[in-house]
């Protein structure tokens, strides 16, 4: 026996048709197969557009950062359907058609005030979407790594998903750094709590200065660990690298996450020895110079490349 899906799964199905629409004239035939499949989808289409069509997107965006980047653009679509239940539907719809997207290229860094009073500083490359719902804010960190400075609402907990890890907070300071086996929490200010979707491990809550990896396969194995170096850690949002002991291939792995020139080591001697400094994200040849003068070395620099090698 097939599940009936469900009232609220086809609001939420509606909301993305009317976004695809507008993004996509050419889908229309795909809608109306969707629309035959359940006399009741032709309703909820009916109220998502009508929400989409009386959107006041002005005051929308002032209640959001002035550089922040709409997901969605307001457009008419199927002026018929919109004429249906308008009233209703802004209350229903506006909330998952006001989610937001920002991004950053590689070497940029971006600070980005949110509705709630919440700050989010996003590092090089990384992707991710805001939700402020009545509720709840949910923040979907697609790639990348992102810092948070929590406001306090204790009716409306805010939860980042990074692929399958879970980090809860209400008022606090943290970071989630998404990595391919799984995600890097570290807190700098209150307590947080990470799990995993499949509840695989309990939720381990997260105290500031302390660190925790939850793994995307077998969940937070290991205890959070203090961590004295956060600071360093987190010079990124400062637009710095701060090496305090890291070997030389540690630190070039750092500088090609935010430049088109990327570090190479041609020296295993070079690649071992450990090094201390304070540079900007943006200066790669900066410190391949500084690391050649502190050990004998040599620094070529190339069209895509900074190559350090032993003289």
């Amino acid at each position: 026996m097939v599940e009936r899906e469900s009232a609220a799964d086809i609001e939420a199905d509606a909301a993305r048709w009317v976004v695809r629409v507008d993004r996509d004239p050419g889908v229309r035939a795909e809608l109306e197969a969707w629309l035959a499949g359940d006399r009741r989808r032709m309703g909820a289409y009916a109220r998502a557009e009508a929400g989409w069509q009386h959107l006041d997107r002005a005051s929308v965006l002032a209640v959001e950062a002035p550089e922040a980047r709409p997901l969605l653009r307001r457009r008419g679509v199927i002026g018929s359907l919109g004429a249906l239940a308008a009233g209703l539907a802004t209350a229903v719809v506006a909330p998952r058609l006001l989610a937001k997207r920002y991004g950053t290229a590689l070497g940029e860094i971006r600070r980005v005030p949110m509705g709630d009073g919440s700050v989010a500083a996003i590092n090089t490359s990384s992707e991710l979407e805001v939700s402020l719902q009545p509720r709840l804010r949910a923040v979907k960190l697609e790639r990348g790594e992102a810092w948070f400075a929590v406001a306090k609402d204790p009716g409306r907990p805010f939860v980042v998903e990074s692929g399958p890890v879970r980090v809860r907070a209400v008022g606090t300071a943290f970071s989630v750094r998404k990595r391919e086996g799984g995600s890097d929490v570290l807190v700098t200010e209150g307590v947080v709590e990470v799990w995993t979707e499949d509840g695989k491990t309990p939720p381990r809550r997260v105290a500031a200065g302390e660190r925790v990896f939850a793994d995307n396969s077998a969940g937070v194995l290991s205890p959070p660990k203090a961590d004295a170096d956060l600071t360093r850690q987190l010079a990124w949002r400062e637009g710095q690298v701060v090496l305090d002991g890291q070997t030389l291939a540690e630190a070039a792995a750092e500088f090609n996450r935010y430049n088109d020139r990327k570090i190479e080591i041609a020296d295993a001697r070079l690649a071992d020895a450990r090094f201390v400094g304070w540079f900007r994200t943006n200066d790669p040849e900066g410190f391949a110079e500084a690391a050649a003068t502190t050990f004998e070395g040599k620094v070529v620099i190339g069209g895509d490349a900074i190559i350090l090698r032993g003289r």
